[in-house]
């Protein structure tokens, strides 16, 4: 039997407030292949940042206390859009096996792993591609409120601020796309053919065509 296509696609907190937050929803609920979903840890994510300096917790604890924002925000979505929550990659495969979108629950995964390293540096967007690696994705996409150059490099992104730190650690060699508001108008059809919307990205270990 082959394998459907398999999409990972982050959905940056910072859209939390966003009317393209629904559209974007509409357009990836086209996508005809298997998609796990992954939101960011936007406002609540804000409030651990916010409230470390007072409080004065470890950025160990604080990177705990994010992946639970990310919970947070999931669960909001879920809500909202009718999403399904998956914390585990057994829930994921259910969920697809049944034709619908997994929305990922973090904190039971990144808990356990052993190679992701707790801190600020590693946000959502390390945890998207981490995901992605981990589900054997055929892409990641990561949807942002700003726009990207196209074939920029992930490491450029970094630095950039367009991802967090250690986003080039942790994608690998996982094709990885970002798509910014430019690319909304016609992201519902070209997911609805197969395509991704946005900009291609190149990671470490690829290469532009030449």
């Amino acid at each position: 039997m082959t394998r459907a296509p398999l999409l990972v696609v982050k959905i940056g907190g910072s859209l939390h407030d966003s009317p393209n937050l629904a559209r974007w929803i509409e357009a990836l609920k086209r996508w005809p292949h298997r998609l796990t979903l992954v939101g960011g840890g936007g406002p609540f994510a804000d409030a651990v940042r916010a409230a470390q300096p007072k409080l004065r917790y470890s950025d160990e604890t604080a990177h705990a206390m994010a992946v639970l924002a990310m919970e947070q925000y999931a669960l909001a979505l879920s809500e909202l859009y009718g999403l399904d929550l998956a914390a585990t990659p057994e829930e994921i495969e259910v969920i697809h096996a049944a034709g619908r979108i997994a929305l990922w629950r973090a904190s039971n995964m990144v808990c356990a792993a052993r190679d992701i390293v707790p801190g600020w540096e590693v946000t959502s967007d390390s945890l998207a591609a981490w995901l992605a690696r981990q589900t054997r994705a055929d892409a990641l996409l990561m949807i942002k409120s700003v726009d990207i150059g196209a074939d920029s490099a992930s490491a450029s992104l970094a630095s950039a601020g367009i991802v967090d730190p250690a986003f080039p650690d942790y994608v690998g060699g996982t094709p990885v796309y970002v798509a910014g508001p430019r690319a909304l108008p016609d992201a519902g059809a070209r997911l609805a053919s197969g395509a991704l919307p946005g900009a291609p990205v190149v990671s470490p270990t690829q290469k532009i065509a030449s």
